[in-house]
């Protein structure tokens, strides 16, 4: 079987969690700190705080800015569910914006007639290691006090007109074994702001010097050890990603429609997302009987689910019932990717 993602880890990562072993310190601690300094130094944040998933920096994020009871957060339908919990985790409702067909990613053009007295934050969602198009949203959230929230739980060395996504507003990665480095399960919080860093912090530790009111969302020692080491080849898993998905769009141009890039945005590929319409479900059935892990990412989108149920969101609801992800991660040959170029072609056919 020819996974859809495949956690790389080597004798750097298991030397380095013998080491914590070894010492007795498992919990929070040293290493934690090292790893949020070099993400905040890989990244060109000016902090970076760790924690126990994903979701859990996109729900801390959130409360560090103010999101709460009554709160409104826009934010996209195309996504894993997550994005939308953590609004809810916060008491707050998610409000979709929908996406743009080329990109996957939330339109900007549609986000300002939602905004309400009760909008708090624009979340965005870098889908499948695309960037969002940050710069109107900006605009949109400085002239109407807002904060941006982006959720980059998916872009890992991403770059958005020059500066790499987690430098430019307050924004939250995962770690999951299926993104671009893992340390199993962790997230990380990234921002500029003095006293954002310092919220998430407090939070993620039971609220303490905070009114005793938060969360145990801390990530260990034993995580962040392998984090350090995976953030170390980090460029080099994602410039294979490149590669893979450079030989999958050569190959399967003119076939199927396949993702590209914005100009000024760099992909970090998590994943290489094509478009089949009624033909997906046996295009998919043919990989996998040759071998192949593709998936599908997202369908249903979030808006389609209980209790999100929203109409409306057209380009979502056709991405949904039309999208296929490839295997692209670094363990992918060039054999993997000429095999599944051919069976899609034959299915096709």
């Amino acid at each position: 079987m020819i996974s859809i993602a495949q956690p790389i880890i080597g004798k750097e990562e298991r030397a380095a969690v013998d080491a914590v072993l070894a010492s007795g310190n498992l919990a929070q601690g040293a290493k934690v700190a090292e790893f949020e300094e070099a993400f905040s130094a890989y990244t060109g944040a000016d902090h970076a705080v760790a924690v126990s998933s994903g979701t859990a920096a996109l729900h801390l994020a959130l409360l560090a800015h103010g999101v709460g009871h009554s709160s409104q957060v826009i934010t996209s339908p195309f996504s894993f569910i997550s994005t939308a919990n953590a609004v809810v985790h916060c008491g707050a409702t998610p409000v979709f914006a929908d996406v743009k067909a080329e990109t996957f990613n939330m339109d900007p053009s549609l986000v300002e007639e939602l905004i309400t007295p009760f909008t708090k934050a624009l979340m965005p969602v870098h889908l499948y290691g695309n960037p969002a198009d940050l710069d109107p949203l900006k605009d949109i959230a400085l002239r109407r006090g807002l904060a941006v929230i982006e959720d980059a739980c998916q872009a890992h060395g991403a770059i958005y007109r020059g500066q790499k996504i987690g430098s430019m507003n307050t924004a939250c990665f995962s770690f999951y074994p299926s993104k671009n480095m893992t340390t199993g399960e962790g997230g990380m919080v990234t921002t500029d702001d003095a006293e954002i860093a310092l919220a998430v912090r407090q939070l993620r530790q039971h609220g303490m010097n905070r009114g005793n009111i938060g969360f145990n969302y801390r990530m260990t020692d034993i995580q962040a050890a392998i984090g350090i080491e995976q953030l170390k080849k980090l460029d080099n898993f994602n410039a294979a990603r490149r590669k893979n998905a450079g030989l999958l769009s050569d190959g399967l141009s003119g076939i199927v429609p396949c993702p590209t890039e914005a100009e000024g945005t760099t992909h970090c590929w998590h994943q290489f997302t094509i478009k089949l319409g009624s033909k997906r479900q046996s295009v998919l059935t043919a990989l996998h009987e040759a071998g192949i892990g593709a998936r599908v990412y997202y369908d249903p989108p979030i808006h389609r689910v209980n209790p999100y149920f929203t109409s409306g969101l057209k380009n979502a609801d056709e991405l949904a019932s039309s999208v296929l992800s490839l295997p692209v991660h670094p363990d992918v040959t060039e054999e993997d990717i000429a095999k599944m170029i051919e069976v899609i072609s034959c299915a096709l056919a």
